[in-house]
C-alpha cells in the first residue's frame, strides 16, 4: 500500500518550477539586454565586416575632342578584379583554378597571396573585358571580387600620339595635353554603402555617401582633318627621303591656334609597351635646333626697325666677306642685292652686313620680341625655351653668325610663331592648344615693316627662289627655307637639318605653318626640296578645308596647267653654317 502524498509536495515542486523559469527567463532577458545594449556596436560592426561594404563609385575622365568635336580621346567601362586574400587562403586549394582563369603563373599568384595574406584586397587584374571579368567571377572562388573602372582610348593612334599624350592605369595624365590638363579632365569619385552576399555580389544600395563628379571635356584648337593630312605628307616624306625625323607645325595666325602638331616616327598610345621615350616626346615643343636661314626674315625686320633704307642695296662680292679674322662666304657670287635679293638668293654676306648696321641690343630686342629665346607659352608640358644668348656675349662674328641663323637655338614651334607674326602685322599671339583660349599678344614690329618683309617673302616662292615647290595654285604664298648642319660637340657634322617656314595667303594671312626634317639622306637635303612640299599639299588641302578664299584670281582661273616648279640649285642656299678660318 503506497504512502499519501504530503500536502506541502505540489506547492513545493510549483515553486521549484517556477523558480527555474525565472531564472532561465531572467538570463535570457539579461542576454538580450546585453547583446542589445553593450554588444550592440560590436556585432553590429562584425555583421558589417562581413555584409556590408563602402565601395568607390568610379567616375569618367573627361573627353578630349578636337575644334569640331571629334573624340580624340575616351574613356571606356572596363572590369578589374581583385581578391580579399584572408577569404582566398582559406579554400587555398582553389588559387591554382584562380590562376589558370585570370592568366597569371600559379607560382606568381600564390606568392603574392602569401605575402598579402594578411591583407583584404590585392588586384588580380585590371581593366579587363567585362564578359571575361564575369567568366572568372562565375567560378564562384571565395574572395574574387570587381569593381568597375575605366581605360583610356585614342581613337585616332599615333596621328595624335605626342599632343595628346596618355594616361597610366589610374587614368592620371603622363604626357602630353592629358598631363597638363589632368586636373581638369579628372573628377571626383564617389563613396557608397553597399551589401554584397558570399559570392561578393550586391544585393543593396545601404546609403550613398558621396555622389560621383565626372570629369570636365576638353575642346582643342587642333583641327583632325588638318592633323591628318599633316602626318600624312610628313611621313611620306620622312621615309621617302630616309630621313631620321621630321616635325611640322600648322598655326591660326590670328588666334594663335594649333591647327595641327605632328612629329614622325610616332607610336600608338593604346599599346605604348617598349616604345623609345624619344618617339614619346613632342619634338615640336621640346626639342631645339638651329633655325639656318629661316632666321634672314627677323634681321631684315631688325635693320628697317632700325631706320635702314628699304632700297638699301648691299654689296655681297666676291661671295666672300672678311668679319676679325675669319670669312662668312655665299655659295656663289651674288653681287648687290637688295633686302628682297637678300632673301631670295639667302646670302649670308648680306645678312651678316645688315647685324653690322645695329647694335646688339637692338636686333637681340626684335628677336626676342619675335619670341625667340623664352617659352612660347603654349602651356604644353616640357616646353623648351631654345636658346638666344644675351647680346653682350656678341662678339662681331658671332652676331653675324646669329644673323643667319647659326649660334642660337628654337623649337620648330617658336619658327611657326615667327612667321604667324609676320603675318599678323607684326603682333605676336602666344600659341594656344585650347579652342577659343585668350592668349597673350605682344607687339613685335610695326605693320608697315611685317608687311613689308611678308612682301619680300613672296620672291622665295616665286621662279628664281629656294622654294617654288611650297606654290600654291590661286594664293600667295610668303616663306623662307634654311638648310643647316646637325650641331654636335665641338662643331658640325655633314648631316643636315631641311627646314621650312611660310604663310598663306598673303592679303589676307589665316595660315601659319613650320616644317623640319631631320638628316634626310635620299634625293637631297635642300629645306626647298624636302620641305617646302610638304607645306605645298598640307596648305592646298587646309585652304580647301576651310574655306579659305583665292588671293590670286588670275591664276585660279587660269585654263593653262602651271609649270612644274624647278628644283633649287646649290647656290640657292646657305649650307655653310659657320665662318671659314682665315689662312
Amino acid at each position: 500500500m503506497r504512502p499519501m502524498p504530503r500536502a506541502g509536495q505540489p506547492r513545493a515542486r510549483l515553486g521549484l518550477i517556477v523558480g527555474i523559469l525565472l531564472f532561465c527567463g531572467t538570463v535570457v532577458v539579461a542576454r538580450a539586454a546585453y547583446m542589445q545594449l553593450i554588444a550592440d556596436d560590436r556585432l553590429q560592426a562584425a555583421g558589417d565586416e562581413r555584409f556590408l561594404r563602402e565601395v568607390t563609385i568610379a567616375t569618367t575622365r573627361g573627353m578630349i575632342t578636337d575644334r569640331n568635336g571629334e573624340p580624340l580621346a575616351v574613356s571606356s567601362p572596363v572590369e578589374s578584379l581583385w581578391v580579399n586574400p584572408k577569404e582566398l587562403l582559406v579554400d587555398a586549394k582553389r588559387v591554382p583554378e584562380l590562376a589558370r582563369a585570370v592568366g597569371l603563373p600559379v607560382d606568381e599568384l600564390t606568392l603574392k597571396l602569401a605575402q598579402r595574406k594578411d591583407k583584404q584586397f590585392m588586384y588580380l587584374r585590371r581593366h579587363m573585358n567585362p564578359d571575361a571579368a564575369k567568366a572568372v567571377l562565375d567560378l564562384d572562388i571565395p574572395g574574387v571580387y570587381s569593381s568597375r573602372e575605366f581605360r583610356r582610348f585614342y581613337p585616332h593612334r599615333e596621328v595624335m600620339a605626342q599632343v595628346i599624350g596618355f594616361t597610366n592605369l589610374d587614368e592620371h595624365g603622363i604626357e602630353g595635353m592629358e598631363k597638363a590638363f589632368d586636373d581638369w579632365l579628372t573628377g571626383t569619385p564617389g563613396k557608397q554603402k553597399i551589401i554584397r552576399d558570399r559570392r561578393g555580389r550586391v544585393v543593396e544600395n545601404v546609403d550613398l555617401i558621396r555622389p560621383a563628379e565626372n570629369g570636365k571635356d576638353l575642346v582643342l584648337s587642333i583641327d583632325r582633318r588638318i592633323q591628318y593630312l599633316a602626318y600624312s605628307e610628313l611621313k611620306k616624306t620622312v621615309l621617302q627621303h630616309q630621313a631620321r625625323s621630321g616635325t611640322a607645325v600648322v598655326l591660326d595666325v590670328k588666334t594663335g591656334e594649333v591647327l595641327a602638331m605632328v612629329n614622325y616616327p610616332s607610336y600608338n598610345p593604346n599599346s605604348r609597351e617598349n616604345i623609345p621615350p624619344s618617339r614619346r616626346r613632342n619634338a615640336a615643343v621640346t626639342d631645339v635646333l638651329e633655325p639656318g636661314s629661316t632666321m634672314k626674315p627677323f634681321t631684315v625686320a631688325a635693320a628697317l626697325e632700325n631706320g635702314i633704307d628699304p632700297d638699301i642695296v648691299i654689296p655681297t662680292g666676291p661671295g666672300k666677306y672678311r668679319i676679325a679674322n675669319r670669312y662668312i662666304s655665299d655659295v656663289h657670287d651674288y653681287g648687290p642685292v637688295t633686302l628682297r635679293r637678300l632673301l631670295v638668293k639667302s646670302s649670308n654676306i648680306g645678312s651678316a652686313k645688315l647685324a653690322a648696321t645695329m647694335s646688339n641690343q637692338h636686333m637681340y630686342g626684335v628677336f626676342s620680341r619675335f619670341g625667340f629665346g623664352e617659352k612660347t607659352e603654349s602651356g604644353f608640358p616640357g616646353e623648351s625655351s631654345a636658346v638666344l644668348s644675351a647680346p653682350n656675349r656678341w662678339g662681331p662674328v658671332e652676331k653675324a653668325t646669329i644673323s643667319y641663323g647659326y649660334g642660337l637655338s628654337v623649337t620648330p614651334l617658336q619658327i611657326a610663331q615667327a612667321y604667324a607674326t609676320l603675318a599678323n602685322g607684326g603682333v605676336r599671339v602666344s600659341p594656344t592648344f585650347i579652342k577659343g583660349a585668350k592668349t597673350r599678344r605682344v607687339r613685335a614690329v610695326d605693320a608697315h615693316i611685317a608687311n613689308d618683309v611678308l612682301r619680300m617673302l613672296e620672291g622665295v616662292i616665286e621662279p628664281g627662289g629656294t622654294a617654288t615647290q611650297a606654290a600654291i595654285k590661286g594664293y600667295r604664298v610668303a616663306g623662307k627655307t634654311g638648310t643647316s648642319r646637325r650641331a654636335v660637340a665641338g662643331g658640325y657634322e655633314r648631316r643636315y637639318i631641311s627646314l621650312f617656314a611660310g604663310v598663306v595667303p598673303i592679303e589676307n594671312p589665316r595660315f601659319a605653318m613650320a616644317v623640319v626634317v631631320h638628316e634626310p639622306s635620299a634625293g637631297g637635303y635642300y629645306g626647298g626640296v624636302i620641305s617646302a612640299p610638304v607645306f605645298h599639299h598640307v596648305m592646298d588641302g587646309a585652304l580647301r578645308l576651310m574655306d579659305v578664299p583665292p588671293d590670286n584670281i588670275a591664276q585660279w582661273y587660269a585654263d593653262a596647267a602651271p609649270a612644274k616648279p624647278a628644283a633649287p640649285v646649290a647656290a640657292e642656299e646657305d649650307v655653310p653654317p659657320v665662318p671659314e678660318v682665315t689662312p
